[in-house]
């Protein structure tokens, strides 16, 4: 593993004491402690650049300057620094190891985009280190790993978006649908399905030789140390470039020990919009029942025994008992989006349309004046990224905090445990915790390789 100054914990405290005494002196001493001027333009740098790094990234010229770029891969870096130079007229520096990104004092704040298993890893060295971050969906591996995050923000006060952008983006559709139920339009809200689509299962992925342009090891990092397999069948089109069967670039969603399959991939965004439409982002369910499911391969005490195919669901109906009676299931069976449903009527929304009999009332009762300003706290930015640095400016948490963030995705965690444990698990929304299952708990955290700890 390269080598780089540890961040910690001890090193914040003492770096944020020397600075909070120089800021006495010269406000502008050191830009990694607080951007400075809401007249400057920030200075960014992203980690993780495939697909949704290069997309966050790219949307974010507008507002930012890009000094630095960091993937283990050496294509995907070499083909971003172009990119970047092209799109802003200046070349940022490339870093295989993310670390020296972390050691820049011009930078202001990082935007992660790298498999899931980083996340909180980085996330914490960058806020220790003075960055505000932007993370991508879904923040965390592990539920104990939101809890830990949650822990950093407070002690460190970055601000802190995380990439669920449906909130701020997709022409304002899902404010207007969380707008629709507040006002009442659909009278008491019975029930809400969040359909997020089923995933393939694999044929067995061989051992491969690694690709000369990869750091295995290093893009591993937290998860267990294994080899890297991959088919030579291409994926094409969104992420393509790459094997389409691997336990690597793209397909990492479809394995545990990087990610959490549909659950927590588009289920992070349609469960997020679910409970902020319900008023329960600070709470959580009493219960996550597998109602029916398929995992791709056998699975023994909650891992799997076969170690060559993809291992997360690829098919599931979870059913979720929310606050006040509410019932949430989670599919993977029809359209995309969430359909809302209550005494007086119901609706549908996704990134594409907004529909149904109380949409089509709009017409001639539109909503209050002012009732997507309410929903979103002021005025809607101009897209998610704006919000970050509004929040920046501002030194206030944007419309993605993490606190909300964690409640909703513990739900999309839960439901994965429940399918590889085959039972349905009783939540405390007050502890956080399973209640009257060890083993279920067990899987709330998980721990990281030797080596990748997070320095604490």
């Amino acid at each position: 593993m390269p080598t780089s100054r540890p961040i910690t914990r001890r090193n914040f405290l003492q770096g944020a004491a020397f600075a909070g005494a120089a800021t006495i002196f010269c406000p502008s001493a050191n830009r990694a402690f607080g951007y400075q001027s809401p007249n400057d333009r920030p200075v960014f740098a992203t980690i993780g650049l495939r697909n949704q790094g290069w997309a966050i990234t790219s949307k974010s010229f507008r507002f930012a300057d890009f000094a630095a770029l960091a993937d283990v891969d050496a294509n995907v870096l070499e083909t971003n620094v172009k990119k970047t130079e092209k799109k802003q007229g200046k070349k940022p520096d490339a870093y295989q190891d993310y670390r020296k990104v972390l050691d820049r004092k011009d930078i202001d704040a990082v935007m992660i985009a790298t498999p899931d298993h980083w996340h909180t890893k980085i996330a914490v060295e960058a806020m220790y280190a003075g960055k505000d971050v932007y993370c991508e969906k879904p923040l965390t591996l592990t539920i104990d790993e939101g809890k830990l995050i949650e822990k950093v923000v407070k002690e460190t006060g970055r601000v802190f978006q995380v990439g669920t952008m449906q909130r701020s983006e997709s022409a304002q559709r899902f404010l207007q649908a969380i707008a629709l139920v507040k006002d009442g339009r659909i009278g008491t809200v019975k029930k809400v399905t969040c359909g997020i689509n089923s995933m393939s299962a694999s044929p067995t992925i061989p051992v491969a030789p690694v690709p000369k342009e990869l750091d295995w090891d290093f893009w591993l990092g937290p998860a267990p140390k294994v080899d890297y397999r991959a088919l030579p069948k291409m994926r094409r089109g969104y992420g393509g470039g790459v094997p389409l069967y691997s336990n690597c670039h793209y397909a990492f969603r479809n394995w545990h020990e990087y990610s959490g399959g549909k659950l927590t991939d588009w289920g992070a965004h349609h469960v997020d919009i679910a409970c902020w439409a319900l008023g329960v982002s600070d709470t959580g369910p009493s219960k996550v029942t597998p109602l029916e499911f398929t995992l791709p391969v056998e699975y023994k005490d909650g891992h799997p025994v076969v170690h060559d195919q993809y291992n997360a669901a690829t098919n599931f109906k979870i059913g979720v008992d929310m606050p006040d009676n509410v019932e949430m299931i989670i599919t993977s069976e029809g359209d995309n989006g969430i359909l809302f449903e209550g005494t007086k009527g119901r609706f549908f929304v996704n990134r594409g349309k907004i529909v149904g009999k109380p949409v089509e009332a709009l017409k001639d009762n539109p909503l209050p004046e002012g009732a997507i300003e309410e929903v979103y706290g002021g005025k809607v930015s101009a897209n998610h990224t704006a919000n970050f640095i509004e929040g920046m400016n501002s030194r206030k948490q944007p419309i993605s905090d993490v606190w909300s963030h964690n409640r909703m995705l513990e739900i999309c965690h839960l439901s994965n445990i429940a399918m590889r444990l085959d039972r349905e698990l009783k939540w405390d929304p007050d502890k956080r915790e399973i209640i009257g299952d060890d083993q279920a708990n067990s899987f709330l955290s998980r721990e990281n390789r030797k080596g990748y700890e997070i320095n604490m």
